[in-house]
């Protein structure tokens, strides 16, 4: 990507692409200066507390609400003037689909079908009966939906969204409100979809489901886009490395000594510092990859300071979610998005 964020290159390969994007609802800007690009095949989250700006991207993507400023440009087009035929290729779910809580969940994917101007026939049949596979419903197919758990209800809304066949599958909180078995079987689902060449885009604030099934990740905060990126570099970003030695003098001394070697021996060593564990013995927390673990061990023996434990600590989302949306977080105040992402340019093009 180029350093000048006002110059786009399209290409097939960029299925979403917003340029400065931005919604005011009056005096409250609700999206600010937005910068997004989703990748073919990707399995895109876009994170962000209530009230981040989430939906109202979204329904700006769909074009259900028009911008205050700037563009979304989908498959290569731009929404504000070829929504129908950018439409024909998206399947989304914004709200809680609605169904006839008296018809079967494959009568109500018909009804669907036919309201959305398919052709009512064997084709449309057909369609029917794989999206009910896709989403493992074929066995409830013929179950009136009043009697769907919330997972199944869910998935069949995902179904009405596969009906088409779509290219890009758009889902606003998909496990919002399911119990822990329903959020499963929806990462479950997203998998499959991944894997059927589906490029995906998913907004949530469940943590766990996006570090799951996701590739790439963009963190909303107040309308800001605050980061970006794929999500293995990022977590590469929060690893640890945790270590308890025998004795308070002894973690003192190993502190000293990695502090010494930080910046002259060790650069990969963002920063070490002493904490307590869960059974409140002192331990060391080494900001550093955790593929560095025998060598901060070897460091310790060559002083005969003897680890008592040591062991890496993997990087969370919900760590550098936390970090970066926090007031207390110490990062600099909020920028716009476009210039958020221009201070990431770089980690990427690494992470592509």
């Amino acid at each position: 990507m180029a350093d000048n964020e006002d110059t786009f290159t399209y290409d097939s390969n960029i299925v979403i692409s917003t340029n400065r994007l931005t919604k005011a609802f009056g005096k409250l800007v609700a999206v600010n200066d937005l910068h997004l690009q989703v990748m073919r095949g990707d399995v895109f989250g876009f994170l962000g507390p209530n009230g981040a700006g989430k939906t109202t991207t979204i329904r700006m993507l769909l074009g259900l609400i028009r911008p205050t400023a700037g563009s979304a440009i989908i498959f290569g087009m731009d929404n504000a003037y070829q929504l129908p035929a950018i439409l024909q290729r998206i399947g989304a779910i914004v709200e809680t689909p609605a169904f006839y809580p008296y018809l079967s969940g494959k009568d109500n994917l018909h009804a669907v079908a036919a309201a959305s101007g398919m052709v009512s026939g064997s084709a449309s049949n057909r369609r029917v009966e794989e999206v009910l596979e896709i989403v493992e419903l074929g066995a409830q197919a013929e179950d009136a939906f009043r009697n769907y758990s919330l997972g199944m209800k869910q998935r069949l809304g995902i179904g009405a969204a596969l009906l088409a066949d779509p290219e890009l599958v758009i889902l606003d909180e998909p496990t919002n409100g399911l119990d822990p078995a329903g959020q499963f079987e929806i990462r479950q689902l997203i998998q499959r979809l991944s894997t059927l060449g589906k490029t995906i885009f998913i907004s949530s604030h469940f943590l766990h489901d996006i570090q799951q099934v996701c590739n790439r990740v963009a963190i909303l905060q107040k309308g800001n886009l605050i980061k970006q990126g794929a999500v293995n570099k990022l977590l590469q970003q929060g690893e640890q490395i945790i270590i308890r030695l025998n004795t308070i003098n002894e973690t003192e001394q190993a502190l000293t000594l990695l502090q010494q070697n930080k910046e002259r021996e060790y650069p990969w060593i963002a920063q070490v510092y002493m904490d307590t564990s869960k059974q409140h013995m002192p331990i060391l927390r080494v900001d550093a990859p955790r593929a560095r673990s025998a060598e901060l061990n070897a460091l310790l023996a060559q002083h005969n300071l003897f680890a008592a434990e040591i062991h890496p600590q993997e990087g969370s989302l919900e760590e550098i979610f936390l970090g970066l949306t926090t007031p207390s977080a110490s990062i600099s105040p909020p920028r716009p998005g476009m210039a958020a992402l221009a201070r990431d340019s770089s980690d990427q093009q690494s992470g592509q």
